[in-house]
């Protein structure tokens, strides 16, 4: 059996507070077959103060003419907007996610049962939200950019002090910077976690273009994250490090490939390939002609093609053997 790769096309808040843009989203998700669309479910004022200052990346992509504060209420959902596109998701036939940024948010998704639950980044650090993550969903997604492996443990440690269960959780690897810097990308630190922290890891992506998180389905990850919009000139923070439609359906067409590459452990003919094993394998066969009752010698006989006879494997099993009929040259020797 294939791994098969989940893949998450996050939507967050490419839908620029447009119901009907987020369900556009989510058709083009379903469309390019991610297992899940994901959107971002905070109320405003109860994550960025009136003083935080925007990330660079924020102002050159928006401008420097709002605050965070003001920017984020632009991109605000209500509950029971994302009721709805759970439904609407249900109905596409797509699972719907969400992150929560808040503990009343965090309440609220849990309410519509999802099945994981998200941890930004930027809550690593954030005990009391750690504390109520912990027993909201069944499994647990912890994004780990801007992390030293300390602080990624001490999560885990309030994690699974609060309830969670250490099997549930799988950890991203991820660089919090949009768009992120090839040189920056550090895939191998995926791997680091899965050896230090024993949990199943995967990767967040916010480079541009379709090739790390590919080249992190093919080290193993068993999440992709990437961004995704219907437009990347529209105005907000994240459409120009999200992928367009087309890249997002050629990216998940390149997971789900490899998925198939990375194939299973075990090692044996294939299919494929068993009907090739005679033509390319050898047999002991006669190198000149041998008479009935002649010992078979390193003289009078080599190895050559095809592979259907007795394999040069029992080569001194067959030395001294006594000829029990004659041979001519190029015949596969019979016992």
């Amino acid at each position: 059996m294939s791994k098969t790769t989940f893949i998450i096309a996050e939507a967050g808040v490419n839908h620029n507070g447009d119901i009907s843009l987020a369900c556009r989203l989510i058709d083009i998700a379903r469309e390019a077959g991610a297992d899940a669309v994901k959107f971002q479910t905070f109320i405003a004022e109860k994550v960025v103060s009136a003083f935080a200052e925007k990330a660079e990346y924020q102002k050159t992509n928006t401008g420097n003419n709002d605050t965070q504060l003001e920017m984020i209420k632009k991109l605000q959902l209500s509950f029971e907007d994302f009721s709805g596109l759970q439904a609407y998701c249900k109905k596409a036939g797509i699972l719907f996610l969400s992150t929560a940024f808040d503990l009343e948010s965090i309440s609220f998704l849990q309410s519509l049962q999802l099945p994981y639950g998200k941890i930004p980044s930027g809550e690593i650090t954030n005990l009391p939200y750690l504390e109520k993550m912990a027993g909201a969903f069944p499994q647990l997604i912890l994004s780990t950019g801007m992390c030293t492996y300390d602080e990624i443990g001490e999560a885990l440690d309030v994690l699974t002090g609060s309830g969670a269960r250490k099997e549930t959780i799988t950890l991203l690897h991820c660089n919090t910077e949009y768009p992120t810097p090839i040189g920056d990308v550090n895939l191998l630190a995926m791997e680091e976690m899965r050896k230090r922290f024993g949990l199943k890891t995967g990767y967040s992506d916010h480079t541009l273009g379709i090739e790390v998180p590919v080249a992190a389905a093919a080290m193993g990850a068993t999440i992709i994250e990437k961004h995704f919009t219907t437009d990347k000139s529209l105005p907000g923070p994240d459409h120009v490090a999200s992928l367009d439609p087309g890249e997002l359906k050629a990216m998940i067409q390149a997971i789900r490939r490899v998925d198939t590459i990375l194939g299973d452990p075990a090692k044996k003919p294939t299919q494929s390939e068993i009907k090739n094993m005679p033509i390319a394998r050898r047999s002991i066969v006669a190198g000149k002609h041998i008479k009935k009752g002649e010992v078979f010698t390193k003289e009078n006989i080599t190895v050559k093609r095809p592979g259907s006879g007795i394999s040069p494997m029992k080569w001194y099993q067959v030395l001294g053997q006594i000829a029990g009929k004659d041979f001519q040259p190029d015949q596969l020797i019979e016992l």
